[in-house]
């Protein structure tokens, strides 16, 4: 496991070299909001970057402004300094090349059926017409596992597979980048942790590159290849973890505890640390 507390490591290929240049980039961005009479400062010049098929998660407590974050690469939000560039190009506004996930299951549309549910948003998007994007809706309902409910309405679905569906209908976009914010936060253990390793499988076969967020250790070290620590109030980059050892086969293992813990003391007790020393 290789520590960084620039947060600019690049992700280590089989060649040994990393890729260049980066498909995403963050570049000293601080975000803000509005808040009832005050406006609030979510992170402060947060810089990292993302390589094509990373799975690079954004981790933290709550209030460290990793969705915040999420929503400013996925261009609802402008950043009040700094600049996110994908492909090279600043992200002025949303587009097609990031697709989000959340983590509420209500954002599928109850009167269409899996199958249109999926195959709509590309069809609205002008980029097929209705018999390819059926097919390409298809093809991402099979990759999910839910071919057989394909023609099934969301409210005879569970909440696993309602997730499934909004995974299809995001990667049938085929977005240069997938956005994740805790999407798996509202189902129960088990499910939580299929969930997991579904995402897992469909990377190998699919290989997108994904930017996800959670509050979840344990979630972060199964999904990601690469870790972003963010400090809270406002969230500013703590350390980056980056790995290839660890993976769901090793959730138990001494080496993913100690990857656990040691993300557990730069989130909470170094971090606790440091601010009871600023207030001194």
């Amino acid at each position: 496991m290789e520590l960084r507390m620039d947060g600019m490591s690049a992700p280590v290929r089989e060649n040994g070299v990393p890729p260049s240049p980066p498909l995403l980039s963050v570049e000293g961005v601080s975000l803000e909001y509005q808040a009832p009479g005050r406006v609030v400062r979510a992170t402060q010049n947060v810089s990292f970057d993302v390589w094509e098929a990373d799975r690079f998660v954004l981790l933290g407590a709550s209030g460290c402004g990793k969705s915040t974050l999420l929503k400013a690469v996925g261009g609802f939000i402008a950043p009040r300094q700094g600049r996110i560039l994908l492909d090279g190009r600043p992200v002025h506004g949303p587009g097609p090349d990031r697709v989000v996930v959340f983590q509420e299951f209500d954002q599928l549309p109850p009167w269409k059926t899996v199958r249109d549910n999926v195959a709509f948003p590309v069809r609205a998007s002008g980029r097929l017409n209705r018999k390819e994007a059926a097919e390409r809706a298809e093809h991402y309902i099979e990759k999910v596992g839910l071919s057989p409910f394909a023609n099934a309405y969301p409210n005879t679905l569970s909440g696993g597979m309602k997730q499934r569906v909004a995974i299809a209908r995001a990667l049938a976009m085929e977005p240069r980048v997938l956005l994740m914010d805790e999407p798996f936060a509202a189902l129960d253990a088990l499910t939580r942790r299929k969930m997991q390793e579904e995402l897992l499988a469909l990377w190998e076969e699919v290989r997108f590159t994904l930017l996800f967020v959670t509050h979840s250790i344990e979630e972060a070290l199964v999904v990601g290849n690469r870790i972003a620590l963010l400090s809270p109030h406002p969230g500013r980059m703590r350390a980056e973890i980056n790995s290839h050892e660890w993976g769901m086969k090793s959730g138990g293992s001494p080496q993913f505890q100690a990857a656990a813990n040691r993300i557990h003391r730069l989130l909470f007790e170094e971090a606790g640390a440091a601010d009871g020393a600023s207030h001194e």
